[in-house]
């Protein structure tokens, strides 16, 4: 079938003058309010307390640290003695914290230390860009506030540009809603020798508290700063999860429900949703998830945008782009949910990642010299048809929503040559293993790619059912490998011949103290696309 292209409309003729959803107009003048809103500053003005007295200890919300580089890596904290009230326990007051980075458990070679700032503009977090650390190596670190002193966290900077190391391990995971069950694989991957964790988005639900759920969230829907805040200190509060995050550096993007389900760039699912009202709300959430993430300055909100994308290189092993498919994108075509494949699906502004995204992404695998180029991101790519005969339907959710921008994406692997694409994505909380093909009505059509799709966490319940819609969406995609219903993560090993991934699963997540199995393993060789079941 030949690619339709829908015409380019001129602003003259588009009707309305609406572009997905928001009035050029109206849009215009809800941003010019919303510009009022101040960007928070780096550093804190005015005093600053070094001898703080706090009501409890304040590192109940743990250490984490991520973004790796070869020279160094970002370590985090919060404090918050009482985590779960507004303001997390703490005065207005700016607050010293002292850091210290050791090559040892023991701090008896302290090699990097200094001080920080907590402000209460950011929650009294921190974020500490380390650097003139060795390359590929482990380093240990803690933080001090008055006379407390955090737990010891664990890291691991990246390779050197040059260097291509034997083999790196890591794991990945999404979409570990509270309510709906125990982050039961956490602690089997805290059992692995991982370098890295990459978490692709869905780390907190917004939803209100529900009943009859294994746990229950605290509150409302969640709106304002405070309620972020309340809601990530909830889920951070979780031993499996904090402990995680104390022992691998991790790499971290969002998808929806960090802000709103199904939200689209200035679109809100929901209807009668001002544009103000949308930004304010997308402010709040965005600061909420830089202050509880190990992130870089780069990251730092400004007001409702934050950039986000970027790239994490392992030498000439890997390269990581960390990608945003939520913040840019134009809304769901055709009303969202299933749908076939026509209309808006072929509308050439259409786009997923924006321009500027993907410029950025194209420019970055022509300059690749790393043997796997890795898309960390959110929705799935390949176009997988959950119809019934000859009723085809996609999700207008993922990559089949926006068909221009997901063959441009796929014919640049193609013509360009970029070594060993492999894309990872959450979202959709079951596995997948996809040969990404050039042309997907072909059987035919070159590989270009392979898509590894993990499950959730704990997001939709135990799992582990039979699924006919699924069940049928594997026997009519030939470019289907694998499919898998449990939840649990996936755990990655690469060298410089070939990618090795294991299917995780828990058998539950309504109790905790679930065992884990490895429902099946697949490898990719070097130099050449698609996957094989070991």
């Amino acid at each position: 079938m030949s690619l339709y292209r829908a015409p380019l409309f001129t602003h003259g003729t588009q009707p309305a003058s609406r572009t997905y959803g928001v009035g050029r107009r109206e849009f215009l003048r809800y941003l010019s309010a919303v510009s009022s809103i101040p960007f928070l500053p780096v550093i804190a003005s005015g005093q600053v307390e070094t001898r703080p007295r706090f009501a409890g200890n304040p590192f109940t919300l743990g250490v984490a640290s991520g973004d790796p580089e070869p020279d160094g890596v970002v370590i985090w904290t919060r404090l918050a003695p009482k985590p779960l009230e507004p303001g997390g326990g703490m005065t207005s007051s700016a607050v010293q914290v002292r850091w210290e980075v050791a090559e040892d458990e023991a701090f008896a070679k302290v090699i990097r230390q200094g001080e920080a700032v907590a402000v209460p503009q950011l929650g009294h977090s921190v974020h500490v860009e380390v650097d003139g650390l060795d390359a590929y190596r482990w380093y240990y670190y803690r933080f001090h506030a008055g006379e407390e002193s955090s737990v010891t966290g664990r890291t691991r900077t990246a390779p050197a540009p040059e260097a291509t190391p034997e083999l790196l391990r890591f794991a990945f995971t999404s979409c570990q809603h509270y309510e709906t069950g125990y982050f039961n694989g956490y602690p089997h991957m805290q059992q692995e020798d991982l370098d890295l964790v990459v978490h692709l988005g869905d780390y907190i639900y917004e939803y209100g508290s529900q009943d009859g759920k294994p746990r229950r969230h605290i509150g409302r829907e969640v709106e304002s700063l405070d309620d972020y805040r309340i809601r990530y200190s909830q889920y951070r509060l979780d031993p499996a999860l904090q402990d995680t995050h104390r022992i691998f550096p991790w790499l971290v993007t969002w998808d929806d429900h960090e802000f709103d389900n199904n939200y689209a760039s200035l679109v809100s699912e929901e209807e009668g949703v001002s544009p103000e009202e949308f930004l304010i709300r997308r402010a709040n959430a965005y600061q909420a998830y830089y202050e509880f993430m190990p992130l870089r300055r780069r990251s730092f909100p400004q007001g409702p945008d934050m950039t986000l994308y970027r790239e994490c290189r392992y030498g000439r092993l890997a390269n990581f782009q960390v990608l945003d498919t939520r913040q840019y994108r134009t809304d769901q075509p055709n009303g969202d949910h299933q749908k076939p494949m026509e209309g808006k699906v072929f509308d050439p502004r259409a786009t997923m990642l924006g321009e500027s995204q993907e410029k950025w992404l194209m420019g970055n695998l022509l300059r690749t010299e790393s043997t796997w180029n890795v898309l960390a991101q959110q929705v799935m790519m390949a176009p997988l048809n959950r119809g019934e005969g000859e009723n085809k339907r996609y999700s207008m959710d993922q990559w089949p929503g926006y068909e221009v921008s997901r063959r441009r994406l796929l014919r640049f692997f193609h013509e360009r040559r970029v070594p060993n694409p492999v894309v990872l994505t959450g979202d959709i909380h079951l596995n997948w293993v996809n040969d990404l093909q050039l042309d997907f009505e072909n059987p035919d059509s070159p590989l270009v790619g392979t898509e590894l799709v993990g499950t959730s966490m704990t997001s939709s319940g135990n799992g582990g059912n039979v699924i006919p819609e699924y069940e049928r969406a594997v026997a009519q995609n030939p470019f289907v490998r694998f499919y898998n219903s449990n939840r649990g993560y996936v755990t990655c090993e690469l060298t410089p011949d070939a990618w090795l991934t294991h299917f995780r699963t828990t058998p539950y997540v309504d109790k905790p103290g679930s065992p884990i199995e490895t429902k099946a393993s697949f490898v990719i060789e070097a130099g050449r696309a698609g996957a094989q079941k070991t």
